[in-house]
Order: C-alpha cells, then structure tokens, then sequence
C-alpha cells in the first residue's frame, strides 16, 4: 500500500486544478502537462518506472503480466454473474466466449485509451457499475427467464435464441447510452462538471468505490480464510517490507560478459510472487488431498475450464446477431455510463500522481472520457455484455509495485488481446484458487478505499459542516443500495420504465454518494478555506502563464504533433494536445469565490 506521503496531491487537488484549467484562465504549464522543473514530486513518489519509462522488454513481459492477472478475476466475475440472467445454460460453451470477447475488447480500448487517450497507464475492462443497470433491464416483465420447466423443454436452437436476444437488447442499450459520454468528453462538457468537483465529492465517490466491493472480497476470500490471509500477509510484507532488498541475479552485458546484479524482485512483483507462491501452496494441499474434493482454494477444481477451451476463436462485432435499440434500455444503462464517468474522473489524477506524473490537463481528462465512452460503444457492438471503465485494482497495482509506466500497460494489452483469440491461455489464470484471488481483493479494494479517503487532507475536519457531509454521504450511500437490493420492487410510479431507472439510479453507492457529496457541499454555506478549495489550489502552484506556442507533453500524442501544432485551429478543440482554454468566469474558478 502506499504511504500517506506518496499522495501529497491526492485525488482531489489534481481535479481542482482541472476546473481551474478548463473554466478559469489561460493554460498554464501544470494545466498542459508541462513538468516543473522544481517539482520534487517525482523524487518523492519513489516510483520505479515512471510513465513516459520504458523498462527492459522481459521486465515489461513479467509487469505486464502482474497487470493481466490483477483485472483477470474481476473480469471472469462479471459473465458469471450476468449469463444467469440471460437465461443461458450453465454448461452453454459460449459462456467462455463471452469472457474471451470482454477480454479481447479490454486490450483493444486500453492500447487506444493508453496511446492517443488520456495516455494514462490505466486499464478500461469490464465494470460492476454497468452489472445493476444490465440486471434491472433484464428484470423487466418482457425479459424475465421463463420458468425452469420451461427452459428445459426447450431444443438447443431455441434456448440459444433465447439469451441471444437478450443480449442483443444489452448491446444496443450499452452502446447508444455511451454516446452521451463520449459526447461529454469530446466536447469538453467536462470542464463544466469539474465545476462543481470538489474534495467532498470525490471522498465518497473514490472511497465507496473499494468499500461497496467489500462483499465481493469477503465471498471470495472466505471459501480459506487460512490461505486468503496467508495471501494478504504475503502482499503485505512483499510489497511494504521488503522494497528495498534485492536479490542476486545473473546477468550478461556485452563487453562485460556474465556478472552478477542486484534486482529488486519484491518491488517490482509482489503481485505476481503472491499469486504464485499461494498457487503453489493450494497445489500442495491439493496433492497430499489436504482439501476435500471440489473445494475452491483446490487446484483441480476448475481444470475442466481449461480441459473444455477451445484452442483459437476470434471475437467479432455482432456475433450475436445485430444489437437492437429500446428507450427502456439506453435509459437505465445510463445509470452505469454516469457511474463510470464520475468514478474515471477521480481515477486519472490519482493514477498520475502514483506515476510521478504532472496533473492530468484538461484536454487529456476530456480525452480520456471519450475514449472510454467509444469503447464502451465498441464492447457494445461486440456483444460483451458491458461495457468499459478504468479498473481499479490495476490503478492500486500500481501503488503496490510503483511501476507507473505505460509501454507496461501496452504489452498488457498484447496478453489481453491473445487470450481473447487463444482461450486456452486465459483459461490457464481462470483457474486460480478463489482464496487466493479474496486476498488480492482485500488489499486492493482498500487502497482504493484509501485514495479516496486521502482527500480529506484539504478540508478542515474540524468543521461540523464537513464532518456532517462526509458521515451522511457515505453512510447513506451504503444503506440505500442495501435497502433497493433488498426492496427491488419497492419503486411504484405505474410506469415500468421510469420504476426501473430509478431503481437502477438508487441502488448504485458511487452515484448515490458522489451525488450527495456534491450537492451538499455546494448548497451547505462554507467557506473556501473551510471546503479545502484554497490548499486545493495551492497544492497545485498555478503561478506561470503559458504562451501560444507549445511545448512538449506527457499528455501529446506519439504521432502527429507537428500537424496539430501547425494547425491554429486544433487549440479550439477540448481533446486536442494543443487545447487552450478560453476564459469563462463560473463560480469556484476565483478563490474568493464561495
């Protein structure tokens, strides 16, 4: 995990900065992604590869693969929750095809979201917050499972029809309802929302984010607790412990020949070693039959996945047939697309900051969101079932390892893509003990538990005003999606649309929580010093004005910047590199403003 230290700037005084970028005054070199020189973050962040590095390609390999078998199980989850509810049969092969095309989809949108995206070293797979819309839509009356009886008189050709059209429905309703987020971030609408971003709403957005998980973690984790915890211990001491030791390892550089060099294996790989090292464990205990038969933490309890896998297949856009469109349907997945757009928003500068990189501007953020809309378009029309955010567990992967580089996530994405046309490959880390995964989760999903909570460092907490906004955001958001999951039909306006679109809205603790947050903190009367909007802005040091021309990046394309520079016209554009912001006085942009 990381140390208060190493988010000195946190979540929230990176977003401040990007309302200040978008809506107040001209760029600055912090608002394009210019480098300080007199920064000291870098050397304080301990990272190891930063993001514009590029380590060793072996190295990249073993990284990249840490980075796979983080988002792997929370990938593999998701189809196992959702095929149920399309009514498909549980030995139905096409259950792995859905798996290879979310994880096809995954590598195709993070090299795009990596390269000419916000260009953050960030995944965008599958997510939960599109599982409650996609749930509530496949409740209503029309798509409700028949009975069981049903279903089993039912031939081959007609039980294929039959969750076949529904995911046809999902397709469309997942792919036309991201074309508001793509809309938002192409056309800088961002900059408006930020507006209204402050430190108490991203404290429950970020946080509820690890904390609504926390079921998950448990379920997974309780199958062993003996081996779960021994995994958390492991992570723990790897990752926080050992650091600094390295280990002797032989080498061979030319004109130098065979020697040995010092590596730090603990720090670059605690992910991997864990996962390893507690695979081979439960492999232990499953030989000497310490583990009765068809336990979860066995090692042989999933081999039929990997017996049953085909060796190649090639997901391809409307596999299922062509996506169809309903009002009922792009109306509640828009539930999950405003989820994931608020939840990304307080991803990339946290993400940046465990890089040692500069505040993502404002073009990258406007970018990076409608990149994210497109994929979720193309994980539409591909027929994944859901669509794509940035996974969470790969950004604490990166505050576990301190490895923040993007070419790592780019070779990552050559896995994914791989183990979308090879399924045996991917079947290989499926069948990873849930114990062992449990104990990922734990750590993981409380790292970003913790970011979120690390906002609280620019308000004054000594403010019964803040305290009350931050206990009542996050409690009542946990308590209300309980009650909704609990009470699926408490909602009853006589209209079946509008019953299922706020249930979906309710029963989501992110939206549900960053939504308060935000409300209250810009209705309840507080000053800025008092919001933490002033440390906000100071963390940020926006002091140096930046002229017409511009200089080089983090944030610029890999190709064709020449073109954008020359092109005058490229500055008007909110995605462009080459993005100036124009001056528009909105409220929260002068400090003096409540």
């Amino acid at each position: 995990m990381l140390n208060t230290s190493d988010m000195d700037a946190g979540v929230t005084s990176s977003t401040a900065h990007l309302e200040l970028a978008a809506v107040g005054h001209e760029a600055t070199d912090a608002e394009r992604g210019i480098p300080d020189k007199n920064d000291k973050r870098a050397a304080q962040s301990n990272i190891t590869y930063g993001i514009d590095d590029v380590p060793p390609w072996y190295l990249c390999i073993f990284m990249a693969l840490q980075h796979y078998l983080t988002m792997i199980g929370a990938i593999v989850s998701i189809p196992f929750i959702l095929t149920p509810a399309l009514c498909m049969k549980e030995d139905d092969p096409s259950r792995g095809h859905i798996i290879s095309t979310m994880i096809f989809v995954t590598g195709i949108v993070t090299y795009i979201q990596t390269t000419f995206g916000c260009r953050l070293p960030i995944v965008q797979g599958g997510t939960i917050s599109f599982l409650v819309p996609t749930l509530a839509i496949l409740n209503l009356p029309m798509w409700r499972c028949p009975s069981q009886e049903e279903l089993d008189s039912m031939s081959h050709e007609n039980r294929t029809e039959l969750w076949q059209v529904r995911m046809r429905e999902l397709s469309g309703a997942i792919a036309v309802s991201a074309l508001f987020q793509a809309f938002i971030g192409l056309f800088g609408v961002i900059g408006l929302i930020l507006k209204f971003v402050t430190p108490l709403t991203i404290v429950p957005t970020v946080s509820l984010v690890g904390l609504s998980l926390f079921e998950n973690a448990a379920e997974a984790a309780s199958q062993h607790w003996g081996i779960s915890i021994g995994t958390i211990i492991m992570l723990t001491v790897f990752s926080q412990c050992m650091t600094n030791v390295r280990v002797p390892t032989v080498s061979y550089k030319r004109g130098v020949g065979f020697h040995i060099s010092w590596f730090s294996l603990f720090k670059l790989f605690p992910v991997l070693l864990t996962i390893m090292l507690m695979w081979g464990i439960c492999g232990i205990l499953t030989i000497t039959d310490t583990l009765p038969l068809g336990h979860a933490a066995r090692t042989d309890t999933k081999l039929r996945i990997l017996q049953d896998s085909s060796w190649f297949r090639v997901p391809y856009p409307g596999q299922w047939g062509v996506p169809t469109v309903t009002a009922a349907g792009v109306l509640g997945m828009l539930a999950g697309v405003l989820a994931c757009t608020v939840e990304s928003i307080s991803y990339y500068p946290t993400t940046a900051k465990m890089c040692a990189a500069p505040p993502p501007p404002v073009h990258a953020i406007n970018r990076g969101i409608a990149i994210e809309g497109l994929g979720t378009v193309l994980a539409g029309i591909w027929g994944s079932g859901n669509g794509t955010n940035t996974f969470g567990e790969n950004v604490g992967a990166i505050g576990v390892t301190k490895v923040g580089s993007r070419r790592v996530i780019q070779y990552a994405c050559i896995l994914m893509i791989l183990q979308g046309v090879i399924n045996k490959f991917g079947a290989v880390f499926i069948i990873i003990p849930e114990p062992v995964v449990g104990g990922i989760f734990c750590v993981m999903f409380g790292m970003i538990a913790a970011f979120g909570l690390s906002a609280l460092q620019y308000v004054d907490l000594n403010s019964s005003r803040n305290l009350y906004i931050i206990g009542f955001s996050m409690f009542f958001s946990l308590v209300l999606p309980k009650w909704m999951q609990a009470h699926p039909y408490s909602i009853q306006t006589g209209v079946e649309v509008l019953d299922s679109i706020l249930t979906v809205l309710f029963s989501t603790s992110i939206l549900v929580g960053g939504c308060i947050g935000c409300f209250l903190d810009n209705l309840i009367p507080g000053t800025p010093e008092e919001r933490g909007l002033l440390a906000w802005q100071d963390q940020m040091k926006l002091v140096s004005e930046a002229g017409e021309e511009h200089v080089a990046s983090t944030y610029d394309f890999p190709i064709g910047m020449s073109l954008l520079k020359r092109w005058k016209w490229t500055s008007y554009l909110p995605f462009s590199p080459t993005f100036i912001p124009r001056k528009i006085r909105l409220c929260g942009g002068d400090k003096k403003a409540h």
